[in-house]
């Protein structure tokens, strides 16, 4: 029954570890690449920090280079608390969808309104000054995301399976975790009846030895 116990306590915290990366922890997701004309993207960039423990603060710039050109232009800033759209051709077109804290995490934007100028290289820069004890230390990490405007969504391939295996995955595991829970149920109910038959026999052993002590008594009498 312990086994049976243990097996069940690794099941459930495999499993949700699984579900919990699956649904929201912090992790460095690549951003899509193609977007569809006239309708909004989403441009990702998520730096986790490596201990969470740690007291930080950030800032987050996006730089955009379009095909063609050799340099990044500012385009757009984000400091925690309020958003600074700098370059005019993105002017009502950018909207922070990232962390609403000082500490961020995710500085992803979504892209209003999606234009074939839009194609190019987009750059985050997170800004990080993580606070210690006794001392300040800033970072700085770039994420780079290349971006492709098409009139007509083409989802790929490697997209679909790996959303496919996602969800395959979770359910494989809830089916394991409901057969191991049967199978403990049905050992530890053998387990109870092999128990209360033990119980039973001995009481009926004893009753008998008490019966036979009683006729002994008589016989002497």
């Amino acid at each position: 029954m312990d086994m049976c116990v243990r097996r069940l306590l690794l099941l459930c915290v495999f499993f949700m570890i699984s579900v919990s990366v699956c649904s929201g922890a912090c992790a460095e997701v690549d951003s899509d690449t193609e977007a569809v004309a006239g309708r909004e993207f989403k441009l990702g960039c998520i730096s986790c920090k490596m201990r969470l423990e740690v007291e930080a603060t950030a800032t987050v710039d996006w730089h955009f280079r379009a095909h063609g050109q050799d340099e990044f232009i500012h385009i757009y800033s984000y400091d925690g608390q309020e958003s600074n759209i700098i370059d005019e051709r993105f002017q009502d077109r950018i909207k922070w969808q990232g962390s609403k804290s000082y500490d961020l995490q995710d500085a992803s934007v979504d892209l209003l309104n999606v234009t074939f100028n839009d194609s190019g290289d987009y750059q985050c820069t997170f800004n990080r000054i993580l606070t210690y004890q006794h001392y300040e230390y800033s970072t700085t990490v770039n994420k780079l995301v290349h971006l492709t405007v098409v009139a007509i969504a083409t989802r790929k391939t490697a997209s679909i399976v790996s959303e496919v295996m996602m969800y395959v995955t979770i359910i494989g595991l809830q089916l394991w975790l409901l057969v191991e829970m049967i199978y403990c149920y049905r050992k530890i109910a053998a387990a109870g009846e092999e128990a209360l038959r033990a119980s039973a026999a001995e009481y009926l052993a004893i009753a008998t030895e008490g019966k036979d002590n009683c006729a002994g008594v008589q016989v002497a009498e």
